[in-house]
């Protein structure tokens, strides 16, 4: 059965991966270009970044879409899936919430459902990152210098929590003892006693 405890660290296990996620989609460094340690250019999932003007704008653009439409469509897909990851995970978060004040029988049947969602979250990041790393490889774009940069190493530590957890929180709901659970109160000391009216 899992206790208070395996919750409480699940909900902010949760919380630092959601905000993993977040910032791995706000910062425009998925893939970057440097040389001689300096940043020139980073694409993120919505926004370009160009250190030699030092400006951002968005990304991809239909100019970037007119050789290759297939990436343009993958990168938009990639961006789609973190941002409804989001969405999964805070549905996540409130499920953690409910369950942790529901007391002891929604926690006692609520880890499936965590667990669900975790795994289903940490399965669409994981496609997501996966889908930049192949273009990273595959793409012509990507010649030598271009890296894979921090959103998507922040991308890979949140889905691998998520996992993780998800593991974590099915291991303490069929190995752990259950919670506080009741003692019989022995019937043979007991004394019946006859109200007098």
């Amino acid at each position: 059965m899992t206790r208070k405890a395996v919750y409480s660290t699940g909900l902010l296990l949760t919380l630092v991966s959601t905000v993993m996620t977040i910032a791995s989609i706000a910062t425009p460094r998925w893939v970057s270009l440097s040389s001689h340690h300096e940043r020139k250019f980073s694409m993120g999932l919505h926004k370009y970044y160009s250190g030699v003007t030092d400006t951002y704008t968005s990304f991809p653009r239909e100019s970037d879409c007119v050789k290759d439409r297939s990436f343009c469509d993958m990168w938009r897909t990639v961006g789609f899936l973190l941002s409804f990851d989001v969405v999964v995970e805070l549905c996540t978060l409130v499920a953690f919430v409910v369950i942790i004040a529901g007391g002891v029988q929604r926690r006692t049947a609520g880890w499936k459902i965590v667990s669900g969602l975790l795994f289903f979250a940490g399965f669409v990041q994981c496609v997501g990152m996966a889908l930049v790393a192949y273009l990273f490889n595959n793409d012509d774009r990507f010649f030598d210098g271009w890296y894979l940069d921090s959103s998507w190493t922040l991308c890979t530590a949140s889905w691998s929590i998520l996992v993780l957890s998800g593991f974590a929180m099915t291991a303490s709901a069929l190995y752990l003892a259950p919670e506080g659970d009741y003692e019989l109160i022995p019937d043979e000391n007991l004394e019946v006693v006859q109200d007098e009216q």
